[in-house]
């Protein structure tokens, strides 16, 4: 049976105040563009674990733990920056002609020149630790990244992690906020494909059970409270995504970064980007509602 769990979450916001707060019901589907989402990633699960953290004392502890992986140099430098279409412009300074003004090179110093190295990439995801148990980790919270999801060295890191907490005496909880790429977390898509209309998904698995619990969503929807299980009999906790979201969000000032009059990307059908017009319209200063 389960117990009901307490989600603090409302409409208002539950941390820094700001005159432009996220617009979107759930998530923001500009967040996971692949050059935005690895910036939002880190400072995300470190707030779901200081969401989580004081709801789980005195017996458990929240940490931030690693899972490092190797990527070679070819495949690090094919990876893309932000666009300049997604980033806010500012007035440049024009010179009394109306062109732009450039400053004259000067002489500069030869370089030294040096190959580049394989990148060591470090992906952190939360884990519950028991202190009654020797702190036995008993429960794994995952943010899904763009590298878990394609193949390539991040995917075959994460899937290998994966198994081993499915195998383990380990809760695994998956949170995927990405549209885009192959399905990765645990339950098989047969059983969600086709069956629901989702965006985002996010996977519970209990440890010695066969159970998945699922929370699918859109991207009209806002993101769930999600039950986080602890040992033995100990009722669950809620974890509020959408909290953590928007100190992310605030945090990266990601509401002066993003050019909210450029088209999504990855791209959104035409009736949801119509949809996300029409938010980003209502925002504007002056505005009615």
């Amino acid at each position: 049976m389960l117990i009901s769990v307490s989600c603090l979450y409302t409409s208002k916001r539950l941390y820094k105040d700001s005159d432009v707060p996220l617009i979107f019901p759930g998530m923001d589907p500009y967040l996971e563009n692949p050059a935005i989402f690895p910036g939002i990633h880190g400072p995300m699960v470190t707030y779901l674990r200081d969401q989580i953290a004081p709801r789980i004392r005195p017996r458990y502890a929240a940490s931030v733990g690693e899972r490092v992986y190797v990527e070679s140099a070819s495949g690090w430098q094919d990876h893309a920056i932000i666009p300049d279409v997604w980033v806010r412009q500012t007035k440049e300074r024009s010179d009394q002609n109306g062109g732009v003004a450039v400053a004259e090179m000067p002489e500069v110093d030869e370089p030294i020149v040096l190959e580049a190295q394989d990148l060591e990439i470090r992906q952190p995801f939360v884990e519950i630790l028991d202190r009654e148990s020797n702190m036995r980790v008993v429960t794994v919270i995952e943010l899904i990244s763009p590298s878990n999801k394609y193949a390539g060295a991040g995917r075959d890191s994460y899937v290998t992690k994966q198994r081993e907490v499915l195998w383990s005496d380990t809760h695994l909880v998956e949170i995927d906020l990405l549209r885009r790429g192959p399905h990765v977390v645990a339950i098989d898509e047969s059983s969600t494909a086709g069956r629901y209309d989702y965006d985002y998904l996010v996977c519970v698995h209990r440890a010695h059970t066969t159970r998945y619990e699922v929370y699918p969503r859109s991207i009209q929807q806002p993101l769930p409270c999600i039950r986080i299980p602890l040992a033995g009999n100990d009722p669950d906790v809620g974890l509020e995504i959408r909290a953590a979201l928007e100190q992310a969000y605030d945090a990266g000032s990601y509401d002066q970064r993003i050019d909210y009059a450029q088209p999504c990307q990855p791209p959104l059908s035409a009736d949801i980007q119509a949809w996300v017009n029409q938010l980003v319209e209502h925002r504007k200063p002056g505005s009615a509602g």
